[in-house]
C-alpha cells in the first residue's frame, strides 16, 4: 500500500540522503586508515550501522516528543557537546549504512521502513540547519569547509579573554602538553576513534585566525568504561579557543578536522582560553583563567590526570575480550548523537549502551577480514551490488556509476509495496560491565533522573525574551536596543573583560581591551 509520505517529503529525504552520502564518501576516502592495533575498528563500525538502523528511529521519536531538532541545534550552538559538526553530519550516514548492508543482503527492500527513514533524515536535516544557522549552510562542506558556528557575542568573549603566550613561556608549554595528552586520551576513551575531538572555525581575529577546539565526554558520564578511571577529571567537556598568527585554516571539514597553510605549528599560538559547558550550562564557563600562571598550572595538572586516566584505561581495555572491544566501539559510533537525548531530558543508559538483539545477531560475521571488506565496499569502493546505478551515472566524487546510499523509490507514492517501520526497539545486550558512577555535568555529579529533570526544566538565559531568534543579522540593525544589550550581557556573564559591556562593542574595542 502507498506510503503516507508526500512527494515533497520524499524529494527532501532523497536530496538529504544524497548530500549526506556525498559528504560521507569524501570524508571517508580522504582519511588515511580506519584501523587500530588494539581495537577491531572496522568490525565495530559495521556493527554500529546495524544498531543505528534498528534503534535510532524510535530514539528520534522519543527525543522529538520532548524537544524539536531545531531547538536542540540552537542550544548546541551555544555550548560544547557531542552535538557538533561531526555528530550532525554522520547521523544519517550510520543509519543509512545499516540500511544499505541489509538491502544488499536481501533482508530488506529500498521501500521498507519508510517512516523510520523519514524520521531520521528529517530530524538530522533540521538539526543541521539550526546548528549551522550562523552561515545559512547545512554542512561545513557547503561553506567551502568552514565551520563558523558561533555568533559574534561568543567570539568577542573568546577574543577578549584569551590569555597571551609566547614560545618558551609556561603557558605556551602547558598548552602544547595538554593538547597532546588530551588528544591521546580522547582517542583511546572513544575506542581508538576521534569522535571525542572536534574543531570549529576559523574565525578572523585581526591579522590572526582563531580555531575553537573541543574535547567532549572526558569525565565519568555516559561511557561505563570511564567509571573510576576518569573520577579525577572534573569537567566532562572542555573548549580551548586558540588564536594563531601566520596560519590560515583552509579546511575545517564536516568531521571537525582541519588543514592549515602552513601546517599547524604550535610556535604560532599567540593566545588561548579554556572553558567548560554542556546541555545544562548558560554558555561557556571559564576554567582557571584568572591569569597565565593560573591557567598553566591547571593545564599541567589536567595533563597529569589525563595521563593517569589513559594509563588506567589501557590496563582496563587490555583485559577486555574481543566481544567487549566490539561492543564498546560499536556503542561509541552508534551513540554519536546521544547528547540530543541529554538536551531533551530523555537520556536513558540502556537506550545508548546496548546492542539491539537484531543487530547483535550480526556479530558472528564481524571477524577482521569481513569488517574490513564490508566497510571498504560500502563507504570506499562503493562496490556493493545494491549501490550500482545506470552505467551513464557519474557520482559526485567517485565519478563512477554508483552512489553510497540507495534512494527511496518514488513509486511508493503510487502502488509499489512498502513498509513503515522496522518496529520498536527490542531488548538490548552487552558484554560490558554496567555503569555505576554518576554523570559529570556543569551542575556537579548527578544521577540519570536528576540530569533529565534538570534538562527539562532548563531554559538558557540567551533564549529569554525571544533571544533564541536574535541572530547577528538582527543585532546588526538593533545593536542599541535593550534586547540586544541583554542578549550580549547574558553571554558576557562569566567574562573577565566584557562582563556588562553590552552589544555596542566593535572588534577594535575588543582589541584595545586585550592590549590594555
Amino acid at each position: 500500500m502507498p506510503t503516507n509520505l508526500t512527494y515533497t517529503q520524499l524529494l527532501e529525504d532523497n536530496a538529504w540522503l544524497r548530500k549526506s552520502g556525498d559528504s560521507f564518501y569524501f570524508q571517508c576516502t580522504t582519511r588515511t586508515v580506519q584501523e587500530s592495533k588494539l581495537f577491531p575498528v572496522n568490525p565495530y563500525i559495521a556493527l554500529s550501522y546495524y544498531n543505528a538502523w534498528y534503534r535510532w528511529p524510535e530514539l528520534v521519536r522519543k527525543i522529538s516528543a520532548s524537544m524539536s531538532p531545531e531547538e536542540i541545534g540552537d542550544r548546541a550552538r551555544e555550548v560544547s557537546s557531542c552535538v557538533n559538526a561531526i555528530s550532525l553530519s554522520t547521523i544519517p550516514n550510520f543509519f543509512l549504512g545499516g540500511r544499505q548492508f541489509l538491502i544488499d543482503m536481501g533482508m530488506i527492500n529500498p521501500t521498507d521502513s519508510l517512516d523510520d527513514i523519514h524520521e531520521v533524515l528529517d530530524f538530522s536535516r533540521r538539526a543541521n540547519l539550526a546548528y549551522h544557522r550562523q552561515t545559512g549552510h547545512v554542512l561545513n562542506s557547503d561553506n567551502s569547509n568552514r565551520a563558523q558556528i558561533l555568533p559574534e557575542r561568543a567570539l568577542q568573549v573568546f577574543e577578549a579573554d584569551a590569555i597571551g603566550c609566547v614560545p618558551g613561556d609556561r603557558l605556551h608549554s602547558a598548552v602544547a602538553g595538554f593538547l597532546a595528552t588530551a588528544s591521546q586520551y580522547a582517542f583511546l576513551k572513544n575506542c581508538e576513534c576521534r569522535l571525542g575531538i572536534h574543531n570549529s572555525g576559523p574565525y578572523q581575529v585581526g591579522d590572526n585566525e582563531m580555531l575553537v577546539r573541543d574535547f567532549v565526554d572526558l569525565a565519568e558520564g555516559d561511557y561505563p568504561w570511564l567509571d573510576g578511571v576518569a573520577s579525577e577529571i572534573e569537567h566532562n567537556n572542555l573548549t580551548m579557543p586558540v588564536i594563531m598568527k601566520d596560519t590560515h585554516f583552509n579546511i575545517v571539514d564536516d568531521w571537525g578536522s582541519f588543514e592549515a597553510t602552513p601546517s599547524y605549528d604550535h610556535d604560532n599560538v599567540v593566545a588561548v582560553g579554556l572553558y567548560t559547558s554542556d546541555y545544562l550550562s548558560d554558555g561557556y564557563i571559564p576554567v582557571h583563567m584568572e591569569n597565565a600562571g593560573d591557567l598553566a598550572d591547571y593545564l599541567d595538572l589536567l595533563r597529569e590526570k589525563m595521563a593517569d586516566a589513559t594509563s588506567q584505561l589501557w590496563k582496563r581495555m587490555a583485559g577486555w575480550s574481543r566481544d567487549q572491544m566490539i561492543d564498546a566501539g560499536s556503542l561509541v559510533y552508534y551513540g554519536v548523537f546521544k547528547d540530543f537525548a541529554h538536551f531533551a531530558g530523555t537520556y536513558e543508559q540502556d537506550d545508548w549502551c546496548m546492542l539491539d538483539e537484531r543487530a547483535n545477531r550480526m556479530k558472528p560475521l564481524m571477524n577482521d577480514e569481513y569488517g574490513r571488506d564490508a566497510i571498504a565496499e560500502v563507504v570506499g569502493f562503493i562496490s556493493l551490488t545494491s549501490q550500482q546505478e545506470s552505467p551513464y551515472v557519474m557520482s559526485r566524487y567517485a565519478a563512477q556509476p554508483a552512489d553510497m546510499w540507495s534512494a527511496i523509490p518514488y513509486a511508493v507514492l503510487h502502488d509499489a509495496p512498502s513498509t513503515a517501520t522496522a518496529g520498536p526497539i527490542r531488548p538490548g545486550v552487552t558484554s560490558l560491565e554496567p555503569k555505576t558512577a554518576l554523570y559529570t555535568t556543569t551542575r556537579g555529579k548527578l544521577t540519570q533522573d536528576e540530569c533529565n529533570a534538570a534538562a527539562k526544566g532548563f531554559v538558557p538565559k540567551v533564549f529569554a525574551d525571544g533571544g533564541r531568534y536574535l541572530d547577528d543579522q538582527w543585532v546588526k540593525n538593533n545593536a542599541a536596543s535593550d534586547r540586544a544589550r541583554r542578549l550580549y550581557e547574558a553571554t558576557q556573564e562569566h567574562s573577565r573583560h566584557l562582563q556588562g559591556r553590552g552589544s555596542l562593542l566593535q572588534r577594535e574595542d575588543i582589541e584595545k581591551i586585550r592590549n590594555g
